[in-house]
């Protein structure tokens, strides 16, 4: 008969429920509320625009709002991509609507915007469309808010060029595309992408432009604590300066819900403070880093103090 193991080998388990780990002190944003959080509410549901504000749950929809600033998002609200870090829902879309680009534009009209930012869904089924309706876009702020800065967030149009093409021959002030996270973790993360596309496309659309004689401003964001090493994010920097990008964003990754990527850690303050130390120093023009930093946030402010747009 087999002698039983003795206790102090033996695995205990804990069966209590573990409390999900409160948010530091500097990840917690005001709650939305005031009258220009709910009049830019109601002028978007009136003309049935949809924003990345919502859609991606913000955190710094209440401040933002206020202050009547709003990235709008083109192209409908299902995302053919299913990126494990995203909130926008993920499904098969509608036809692209192309009236959505001039309603878009009436909203920047209406705000009395000085900086639009305007981003999309990814649109797989149709790269040339999507491509499409940022130009129209772009066109369409400049008709009816003349002078108004227009910062475009697009996807990477899946590598097609006639789309990239299209969209920096329009000229936009400001032309972002995000490259998200690590080479490591797209596959999980950033799902449908490549990390050496999405370098080559800020690189190549420097180029582009630069055939036509005019400089593009580019632009991109990382999120951080899903998993990725301090060292993987320098690698990447470095990269990234090395394609000239302009501007450059850092923020916390906040996990939209349990169906998504796991939180691998909140950076703190100072880690920001030391990733855009780091960053400046590789060259960027701007950097804006810090826990609760999207894609757009100040994002007029990065524009103006880059004095490149």
């Amino acid at each position: 008969m087999e002698r039983m193991t003795p206790t102090a080998e033996l695995v205990q388990i804990d069966l209590t429920a573990k409390k999900p780990a409160p948010k530091p002190a500097w990840l917690k944003a005001k709650a939305p509320m005031g009258e220009n959080y709910h009049a830019l509410k109601t002028m978007a549901r009136e003309l049935k625009l949809h924003t990345v504000c919502e859609s991606a749950h913000c955190p710094n929809i209440g401040e933002c709002w206020n202050q009547k600033a709003a990235t709008f998002m083109m192209l409908g609200n299902l995302c053919t991509r299913r990126c494990g870090f995203c909130a926008v829902p993920k499904g098969k879309p509608s036809p692209i609507d192309f009236d959505e680009p001039r309603r878009v534009a009436d909203a920047v009209a209406r705000l009395g915007l000085h900086h639009a930012v305007v981003t999309s869904v990814n649109r797989d089924d149709d790269n040339l469309g999507s491509a499409r309706a940022f130009v129209m876009v772009i066109e369409e702020i400049r008709r009816q808010a003349p002078g108004c800065r227009v910062e475009v967030l697009t996807p990477d149009f899946q590598g097609v060029e006639e789309s990239l093409r299209m969209v920096v021959a329009a000229q936009p002030e400001i032309l972002n595309h995000n490259i998200e996270t690590v080479p490591r973790l797209y596959r999980v993360a950033k799902s449908g992408g490549r990390y050496e596309r999405s370098l080559r496309f800020l690189e190549h659309a420097k180029e582009i432009a630069a055939e036509s004689g005019h400089r593009q401003v580019t632009k991109t964001g990382i999120i951080v604590g899903m998993g990725e090493e301090m060292h993987e994010l320098l690698a990447v920097f470095r990269d990234l300066a090395d394609r000239k990008v302009d501007i450059l964003t850092i923020g916390q990754y906040l996990r939209p819900s349990k169906d998504h990527l796991v939180m691998s850690r909140f950076y703190t303050p100072e880690e920001f403070t030391f990733l855009k130390h780091e960053a400046l120093g590789m060259g960027f023009k701007h950097v804006e880093s810090g826990p609760l930093v999207r894609s757009s946030y100040h994002a007029q402010e990065q524009a103006e103090s880059t004095g490149l747009a």
